[in-house]
């Protein structure tokens, strides 16, 4: 059976176990560590799905979305991420993702989000304002995020200690 997922993920434990998963449900996937390994599956495989995590050992994820594009581009990707931000989010979906989704997830959102074209339209948004933490959580992300994820730049457009913004980027963000 021709691989058709792939998982992008540095996490080897996670990456086997989703790749094993998929494998038993009749899915064929293969797993990639690391940026190289991506792109070298991708280019010798028909891949047509892709599960990809955002951070893969401190780079963004979202610098492979168009060179996974440019291999196939009529692949679905899936961008997973244990830090999601409302930032990160419209960056992926601009850069050609199909969705993206906050980590635990379970396996069946991930099949059902390569269904989807782009967000859910049913999701209700809150009319609840965001709180303070949260605020502050998402204005962080999209600074990093125009920074292109350099933490040293993102402290100092912050006018913050780099020291105190990685101790709130190691913090989950604030649920609401």
């Amino acid at each position: 059976m021709t691989p058709s997922i792939l998982i992008i993920d540095d996490d080897p434990t996670f990456n086997s176990i989703l790749v094993r998963t998929l494998n038993r449900r009749g899915h064929a996937a293969i797993g990639a560590l690391n940026a190289e390994q991506a792109l070298e599956m991708a280019g010798e495989h028909q891949i047509e799905r892709i599960v990809l995590d955002l951070n893969l050992n401190g780079a963004s994820g979202l610098a492979l979305i168009p060179q996974l594009l440019a291999i196939n581009g009529a692949c679905r990707i899936v961008v997973l991420t244990g830090y999601g931000s409302i930032a990160t989010a419209v960056e992926a979906v601009k850069r050609g993702a199909t969705q993206y989704l906050a980590k635990p997830v379970e396996i069946e959102a991930i099949l059902g989000a390569f269904d989807d074209d782009g967000f859910p339209e049913d999701n209700p948004t809150s009319d609840e304002p965001l709180s303070m933490d949260r605020l502050e959580w998402e204005h962080i992300q999209r600074i990093l995020n125009e920074h292109e994820g350099n933490i040293s730049a993102t402290a100092r457009a912050l006018k913050m200690h780099r020291r105190t913004l990685q101790r709130k980027l190691a913090k989950r963000p604030v649920r609401d």
